[in-house]
């Protein structure tokens, strides 16, 4: 079967089945089945799919399968991990069956696939090894991820954290396809003799687990032989960073490894089995960031000789004087051209990073990018504001095609590239979405049903859901996170939006998102904490809250003018949350989550003065929320606590009943013959139930699960919102896999 071209086309996004169970083991534990769906017997049956952006996030590994044609597989620091499905040219999601309980293992460290069993693939799960995460996991499949066993580890794993795009710490023994051997980072190496279902420590793995270190890099076949990357080492005597195992019994440093700063950390490494040579890119730090040194060497496994064949040394300077330093990241060998290697520089912002390619055993180089074509029209947001787009960075990713030596893919901070003639170059991300997602709004009239606002990609206009964003990210300014976003209820034209930005962090627009002005002016305390933002429902007055990355919260401020001054506003409660009200324009509200206290303005917010008290505090996840075309209808997402309703502009509240937790709440258009919004939330209608996706045609009396426990996505508690012309459509952001919306099938 040939695989397709680069050719442009709409991507929809697909899902994989739901997970199986299995037996633990002595580092494991039992995995608790899955609920059933605790949906009424008519709840209706969803299709969901992505709002079509494309990738935007760490692609943190890339594994070409050598025994398949065609068949690959992508993981992500947060977003799960995919399958290539190469007749279709577009990537599968595996693992969004994972729910709400499991949020911390949408982030993949590795995958493993077995060269003698095809349909075998292995997943390492976890995304934070800190004390308030849940423990890693361990999934195997037998069907290429279609279904899942699943085993549940005693120890952390990080694929969000400093190493996260260093190589597969998870690998299947050459010797023995039922035993499988796995690196962490702070509990050493683990080995499962029945295929990962139960897994044991290795103690006679002469490299010693440090709480607060890098571990296990990771683990490469190099013929029968094991290789294991140690990022706590420095390669001198004693404190080796490589080691191997030729019986997959006893393990022992590599002899004569290479040391100093600049081959400090080995980052990834590959077999070249014509030749039998083993690569190894290294860092002076994990990456992806923080990196300045670094080197490419080679271990001749038969001899054992090394030969450092590094493309450029680190620490020159670039034509304008700035320092040129980096180090090298992935690394991959031709499977059909002996002596052919692809290694690439990381974190390299001077020169910016490339791939380097040698098709003499790293005698001599050719940079790639230097006669790199681009094209980004799948994905216009890559051009970041400019004119055009750059090669990438954090290349740690890089994978090349066993069976087609032109055919090489790397993965970027925010994408996946791909080539078929070592010259063009464009992303080859189809189905695959890892955005994290901050605000949606759904206008009620224009061209555009959705806008959103961004982790890193600021905020888009979505003129089709089917496609990503053909303005890219919002320009003057282009933002990388986006804080805030608001429209106008009254008059949709009117948008506001905030956030981190080196131009700027705030602006307006009248055409309703599709192009923006920057304020004239901003708070000073604006540039290091943006925060929310709201507008009146007549867009007459802003009000721009403000809170720093680190929590500490600041008075809000007011315009009148689109920006062009502000006023501190000293009775609005720092760090609010707040809302305007969609009817009146001279209401605002704010829930302090402090107090548990909601404020009021009836000035157009220039004063506040508290309205109800002991409402649930203590977390600043709480949300308010305004019922739209209603004055004083207010409505309060305050997770474990319940779904809380005020119909006085939040002079009294009442719990409702029909809802036992609610993370986040929006409104839609009404179903036929209602006198009430459609009503959407993250959250669970009993005790015991599934956190899930709620729909309520009749104001929250009853609820229906319109979600499944194949389509979960992990966490979904920032913000979900329905469509205000097209009944039961909701827009659900999630934490890693982009904008989930859903219709009634």
């Amino acid at each position: 079967m040939r695989t397709p071209r680069l050719s442009r086309r709409v991507v929809l996004a697909g899902t994989a089945a739901a997970a199986a169970l299995s037996a633990a083991g002595p580092l494991a534990q039992a995995a608790p089945a899955p609920s059933a769906a605790d949906a009424e017997p008519d709840a209706p049956s969803y299709r969901w799919r992505n709002a079509v952006i494309g990738g935007t996030g760490f692609v943190t590994g890339v594994l070409f399968h050598p025994s398949v044609r065609g068949l690959a597989y992508a993981r992500t620091d947060i977003g799960g991990a995919y399958r290539w499905d190469d007749r279709a040219g577009r990537w599968t999601p595996l693992t969004d069956h994972l729910g709400w309980d499991d949020w911390n293992l949408l982030g993949v460290e590795a995958i493993a696939v077995d060269p003698a069993h095809p349909n075998r693939v292995y997943l390492s799960l976890g995304t934070y090894a800190q004390p308030w995460a849940g423990n890693g996991a361990v999934l195997r499949s037998d069907d290429r991820g279609a279904t899942w066993s699943r085993t549940d580890l005693t120890v952390k794993l990080g694929a969000n954290e400093d190493g996260r795009g260093t190589g597969e710490r998870l690998l299947v023994d050459p010797r023995d396809s039922d035993t499988l051997w796995l690196g962490t980072r702070h509990d050493g190496l683990l080995k499962s003799t029945d295929r990962g279902a139960t897994w044991a420590a290795v103690t006679d793995f002469p490299a010693k687990a440090n709480a607060s270190g890098q571990g296990v890099t990771f683990l490469v076949a190099a013929g029968r032989s094991v290789y294991a990357g140690w990022g706590d080492g420095d390669g001198t005597s004693g404190t080796a960073n490589l080691y191997r195992t030729a019986d997959g019994t006893t393990w022992e440093a590599v002899p004569g490894q290479p040391s100093g700063a600049s081959a400090k950390v080995p980052i990834r490494a590959a077999y070249d089995r014509h030749t039998r040579e083993l690569y190894v890119t290294y860092a002076d730090a994990p990456g992806p960031n923080g990196q300045s040194a670094g080197s490419v060497h080679k271990l001749r496994t038969a001899t054992g000789k090394w030969t450092e064949v590094t493309p450029v040394q680190p620490g020159g300077t670039t034509e304008d004087g700035s320092a040129d330093n980096f180090a090298y990241g992935g690394v991959a060998v031709d499977a059909r051209r002996p002596g052919t290697v692809v290694v690439s520089t990381n974190n390299r912002w001077a020169a910016i990073d490339t791939l380097f390619r040698s098709t003499d055993g790293g005698r001599t180089w050719t940079s790639l990018k230097d006669t790199a074509v681009l094209d980004v029209s799948e994905t216009p947001f890559l051009n970041w504001g400019a004119d055009k787009p750059k090669f990438g960075w954090w290349i740690q990713a890089l994978a090349l095609d066993p069976y087609d030596s032109k055919h090489i893919v790397y993965g970027t901070g925010a994408t996946l590239y791909g080539t078929r003639d070592l010259k063009r170059w464009a992303p080859q991300i189809r189905g695959l979405e890892e955005t994290s997602v901050r605000q949606l709004i759904s206008p009620p009239v224009g061209e555009a049903h959705l806008l959103s606002g961004l982790g890193d990609i600021g905020v888009m206009y979505h003129e089709r859901l089917t496609a990503s964003p053909s303005r890219g990210m919002a320009a003057n300014p282009v933002f990388g996170s986006a804080t805030g976003l608001a429209q106008a209820a009254a008059k949709p034209s009117y948008v506001v939006r905030a956030g981190w930005g080196d131009n700027g962090n705030g602006a307006y627009s009248n055409d309703g998102g599709r192009t923006w002005a920057p304020f004239k002016a901003q708070p000073d305390i604006a540039k290091s904490a943006p925060g929310p933002i709201a507008t009146s429902a007549d867009g007459s007055t802003l009000l721009w809250s403000f809170v720093h990355w680190d929590g500490t919260k600041y008075a809000a401020h007011r315009s009148t003018d689109n920006g062009a001054t502000w006023s501190e506003v000293s009775s609005f409660p720092k760090g609010a949350t707040l809302v305007a009200d969609p009817a009146d324009p001279t209401l605002f509200y704010a829930y302090d989550t402090d107090t548990g206290t909601l404020y009021a303005s009836t000035d157009s917010g220039r004063s506040f003065t508290a309205r109800a008290t002991g409402l649930p505090s203590g977390d600043s996840q709480f949300k308010v929320v305004a019922a739209p075309g209603r004055s004083g209808d207010l409505w309060i997402s305050a997770k474990e606590n319940g779904l809380f309703r005020s119909t006085d502009g939040g002079a009294a509240f009442s719990k409702i009943a029909s809802c036992r937790s609610s993370h986040c709440l929006g409104f839609g258009k009404a179903a036929r013959r209602a006198d009430y919004p459609a009503i959407y939330q993250v959250g669970a209608i009993e005790a015991g139930s599934v956190t899930g996706v709620l729909r309520s045609d009749d104001g929250a009396r009853t609820w229906v699960r319109i979600n499944d426990d194949a389509h979960q996505w992990g966490w979904i508690g920032e913000t979900i919102t329905g469509d205000p012309r097209v009944h039961g459509r909701v827009y659900i952001a999630t934490n890693g896999r982009g904008i989930q919306y859903g219709d009634p099938a």
